[in-house]
C-alpha cells in the first residue's frame, strides 16, 4: 500500500540552480519574499525547487534534473478547500487511520500533459481545476506508534498514493 520516502533537501545558491527552470518562473518571482533555492534527493531522483512567498501563499516549484517544470504547489488550510473533496479525504483517512493529526495540507498542480506557460499561469491564479490535487502530510498511530505519511489525492477526494514520510537525516548535527 505505502513505500517509505527518504528524501533530503539542500539548500543552494541562485548560480546552482538550472538557468532552464528559472527562466520558466522569473516573472512570476517579481513581488515575492523569502525566495530559496533548493536540490531535492530522493532514493528515485533528483530534482531542484524554488520556494518562495507570494501573497499570502507560500509556494514550491518543482523541477527535473533537466530543468523540466513538474509541478507547482502552495500551502493552503481546510477551508481553502472544496467541501466534497474534503469530506471524501476525512472519510477516507477515518476508515484507514481512526488517530490522526494533519501537518500540512498542499493543493498541486500537476505538469502530467499541460503546456508548462498555461500550468503556471492557472497555479498563480490559485484556480479550482478538474486535475489538481491534494497533498496531504500527516501522522497518525497505526500499529505501535506515529508515523508520518504523505498522501495524494485528486481532486474528487480519491486517494492516488500514500507512502511513509522518514525524518530527515541530521548528519549535519554534532554532538
Amino acid at each position: 500500500m505505502s513505500q517509505e520516502k527518504r528524501e533530503q533537501e539542500f539548500r543552494i545558491d541562485r548560480t546552482q540552480f538550472p538557468d532552464m527552470a528559472f527562466s520558466q518562473i522569473e516573472e512570476y518571482l517579481t513581488n515575492a519574499k523569502r525566495i530559496r533555492f533548493y536540490q531535492e534527493m530522493d532514493s528515485t531522483k533528483k530534482s531542484y525547487e524554488a520556494k518562495f512567498k507570494k501573497g499570502r501563499l507560500h509556494y514550491s516549484v518543482e523541477f527535473s534534473e533537466q530543468g523540466k517544470l513538474e509541478d507547482v504547489e502552495f500551502i493552503i488550510k481546510e477551508r481553502d478547500m472544496p467541501k466534497d473533496s474534503w469530506n471524501a479525504i476525512m472519510d477516507h483517512l477515518h476508515t484507514e487511520y481512526p488517530k490522526f493529526r494533519i501537518k500540512k495540507i498542499q493543493q498541486q498542480y500537476p505538469l502530467n500533459d499541460r503546456d508548462p506557460q498555461k500550468m503556471l499561469h492557472e497555479a498563480f491564479q490559485n484556480l479550482i481545476l478538474p486535475y489538481i490535487n491534494y497533498e496531504f502530510v500527516f501522522s497518525a498511530k497505526k500499529d505501535k506508534g506515529f508515523q508520518t505519511y504523505e498522501a495524494l489525492f485528486n481532486a474528487e477526494g480519491t486517494l492516488i498514493h500514500i507512502r511513509k514520510s522518514l525524518p530527515p537525516s541530521y548528519d549535519h548535527v554534532l554532538y
